[in-house]
């Protein structure tokens, strides 16, 4: 469980007097809440997360979230800031669970880097343990299942026209350009040969399904551990966070994801990517998850299948990237050490599911 900020890690320090700075010249006083330039700035690190750079400012009683991408070169069209900062802005007035942008700074003499500045919500994220609240309660499990559940087909719900939020994409050929695009991140990133991703990139693009009939919002990352819930009441969602891979396109692929990260069995060798606490009584199965969202949806699940294998191979790229930067020596995380190991699993089990299509 994460609930708060801690320290900043040594080697993720930002050049903070430059940052309070440009912020006292730029932010207005009453577009966030309490907020007193005048007091000096505080500064910890959220550490949850493997990818973008997160962090808590605090200028008296006013809280601030400022997002960055990692430290060192990242690959072209990854950790889009200004990207995430546009989703935001355009998401916050239909779907309030994506929390309010508050300032978006392209200088990238600053901080290294182009970021932006998001408000604080306040609540509980599950990660690899429970609350309290939750330990030993099957019927709580059930309702942050349902509430995580009802909280995609709800997002999917929107209305694109309605909402005004066309301008955003062009869902046509959402997934082609999926497959595509982490397959030629896997290129820039891999450092070893893997049989089973070249095989799995070649199966997905042959196999891609048709562009959905209803097109929708598709968050790009939807798991339990990016769904904030009320700490008085775990089955009420707060917040929805990282949106830098957002889109217009096939909803399903954010299902596919749902699933990917929603195990019921822990792994053979300890932890690894997919590590959840799901797999305790209470926790929907990945047949209810599926169940409950067609339910609610009405959607074509018949090629599911398609999705999860795509899931597991995206989240292979994703790690390999992170795995890619710690062997060059842009990040010293030591939880970074055996995500080449990680890659090998993922794309095994994509290639189990592939072969079962």
């Amino acid at each position: 469980m994460a609930t708060d900020a801690r320290p900043v890690r040594a080697t993720e320090q930002l050049d903070w007097p430059r940052v309070a700075q440009y912020l006292r010249a730029h932010l207005r006083p009453g577009e966030v809440p309490g907020l007193d330039l005048s007091r000096e700035m505080v500064v910890e690190q959220f550490q949850g997360g493997h990818s973008n750079l997160t962090y808590l400012l605090r200028f008296g009683e006013a809280e601030i979230v400022l997002r960055r991408p990692p430290l060192g070169p990242v690959p072209p069209t990854a950790h889009d800031m200004a990207r995430e900062h546009r989703w935001l802005t355009a998401m916050n007035p239909v779907f309030p669970l994506a929390p309010q942008p508050y300032l978006l700074c392209d200088d990238t003499s600053i901080a290294g880097s182009i970021f932006y500045l998001m408000e604080r919500r306040h609540g509980v994220v599950i990660r690899t343990e429970e609350p309290p609240e939750l330990a030993d309660h099957p019927a709580e499990r059930r309702r942050v299942s349902i509430a995580c559940i009802d909280t995609l087909a709800a997002l999917h719900a929107i209305d694109i026209e309605r909402a005004g939020l066309s301008h955003l994409g062009k869902p046509a050929g959402f997934v082609e350009r999926q497959v595509r695009g982490w397959t030629d991140r896997w290129h820039r990133s891999k450092i070893d040969p893997l049989p089973e991703m070249e095989a799995l990139a070649d199966w997905l693009l042959a196999n891609r399904p048709a562009d959905p009939v209803r097109p929708s919002v598709v968050h790009g990352d939807f798991k339990l551990d990016n769904v904030m819930l009320d700490a008085t009441d775990l089955g009420h969602p707060v917040a929805v966070f990282d949106w830098e891979m957002s889109a217009l396109g096939d909803p399903l692929i954010d299902l596919g994801i749902l699933l990917a990260y929603w195990t019921h069995a822990k792994p053979v060798s300890g932890q690894d990517a997919l590590t959840s606490v799901t797999d305790r009584p209470g926790w929907f199965s990945r047949d209810a998850i599926v169940e409950r969202y067609a339910t609610h949806t009405g959607r074509d699940l018949s090629r599911l299948r398609f999705y999860e294998a795509f899931a597991l191979y995206k989240i292979a790229v994703v790690i390999q990237q992170i795995f890619f930067r710690y062997r060059r020596g842009q990040t010293d995380d030591p939880r970074f050490a055996n995500f080449g190991e990680r890659v090998t699993r993922l794309a095994q089990k994509a290639v189990e599911l592939a072969g079962n299509m």
